[in-house]
Order: C-alpha cells, then sequence, then structure tokens
C-alpha cells in the first residue's frame, strides 16, 4: 500500500508541477478544481503561508476528493440496485430476432423486469439482497457476472441522456447536506418501497437533521 501511495503522489506531483508551470506562463485559466488549488499554493510564494496550500496539502486534497468520490459513487450505484426508480423497461422488437434462445417475431413487446434483475441471487451472489456498496470497488463491469445487468438508466441508444447530471447532482446534494448537518432516520419510518409510475417510499422518508 505504501508503495502504491508512493506513485499516486508521484503521479500527482508531476501533474501539479506543469499545472503549476502553465498558470505562471498564463497558459491555462485554472477554471476547474486542480487550478484552484494551484493558485492558492501559489500564494504562499508571495508571502501570504496562512491563505496558501503547500504541493503537499494538494497532493492529499486530490487523493481525498478521488477515493472519497469513488466511495459516493459506489454507494449510488448501491441504492440505484437496490431501488431503481423505474421498475421495469418496455422494448419492442422492430424485427424477427433470437434472444436467449427464443425466436420473436417483429412487433412484439417485451418487458424489461429491472427490478428483479438487479435482485436475482444467481447475478449478485447470495447477498443480492443486502445494502452491499462495495460490490462496486472495481467498478459495474466487475459487480457481477454480467455487466448488462446493471441499468438503472436504461442501455442501448435509449439509455437517459440525463444519467451522469443525476448522479452528479446527488453527489452534490450529499456534499452540501454532508457538511451543514448529520442527519439519521427517524423511529417513525416505516420501510415500504411502493410504486406508482417510479418507485419510492409509500409513508415518506423521515429523517432527522442535525446542524454541524
Amino acid at each position: 500500500m505504501r508503495e502504491i501511495d508512493r506513485k499516486i503522489s508521484k503521479l500527482l506531483r508531476g501533474i501539479i508541477e506543469k499545472r503549476d508551470k502553465a498558470t505562471k506562463n498564463g497558459k491555462t485559466n485554472n477554471d476547474d478544481l486542480l487550478g484552484l488549488l494551484v493558485e492558492s499554493n501559489m500564494r504562499e510564494s508571495n508571502g501570504k503561508v496562512n491563505l496558501a496550500m503547500t504541493t503537499e496539502d494538494i497532493i492529499e486534497e486530490c487523493k481525498l476528493f478521488y477515493f472519497a468520490a469513488q466511495e459516493v459513487t459506489m454507494i449510488l450505484y448501491e441504492v440505484l440496485r437496490l431501488y431503481p426508480p423505474v421498475i421495469f423497461l418496455t422494448r419492442r422488437t422492430y424485427k424477427e430476432m433470437d434472444i436467449g434462445g427464443i425466436k420473436y417475431p417483429a412487433g412484439v413487446n417485451l418487458l424489461l423486469p429491472l427490478l428483479f434483475i438487479h435482485h436475482d441471487p444467481t447475478i449478485w451472489g447470495k447477498d443480492a439482497s443486502k445494502f452491499n456498496p462495495e460490490r462496486f470497488a472495481e467498478g459495474i463491469s466487475n459487480a457481477t457476472k454480467y455487466q448488462s445487468a446493471f441499468f438503472p438508466f436504461g442501455w442501448g441508444p435509449r439509455i437517459c441522456i440525463g444519467q451522469n447530471f443525476a448522479l452528479l447532482e446527488a453527489k452534490m446534494a450529499l456534499c452540501t447536506i454532508l457538511q451543514r448537518f448529520s442527519f439519521q432516520l427517524s423511529p417513525s419510518y416505516t420501510h415500504a418501497p411502493y410504486t406508482v409510475i417510479t418507485l419510492h417510499p409509500e409513508h415518506g422518508a423521515q429523517v432527522m437533521l442535525k446542524k454541524l
């Protein structure tokens, strides 16, 4: 682990030094997170040490941002696996085709039971019904026997075009809330997933917020 950490730090240091050089030469506008951190680092050379971040600070921030983002992504994927907003998708065959050894003529409506597939132990393992974000630790392709078994946003040419925005929005909402509050489920909460067009808690999701 120490060797991996050393290599990551070395790689980040090279990226930071390259960006720092480009900033000093006016070849970048620093409109991303790394740019803002580098600009903070540059203020140190102007004598404002109390406002600055050192190169080592930037390296640690980058590592923290990456690994924390990975964990949040894993959690969101697992939530979407267990509780996909839409529990089934429909498709229509436009020509005769063979699917799983069964021939379907053109014009057949197919129902894809997304919720059942996401909870199938033969696909996800014996813990398919349990909340286990670690199953996505190595990405979607290694979380299950079949990569196409995870499709909370659909797949193919009709996949939801807003999936990346939705995930980003969820991450930002979580970050904003967790910076200001701690929370826990209310004792009155009753776990009862319910479907009316989309999947949602039948009796709401009562949570208790505590300001930090």
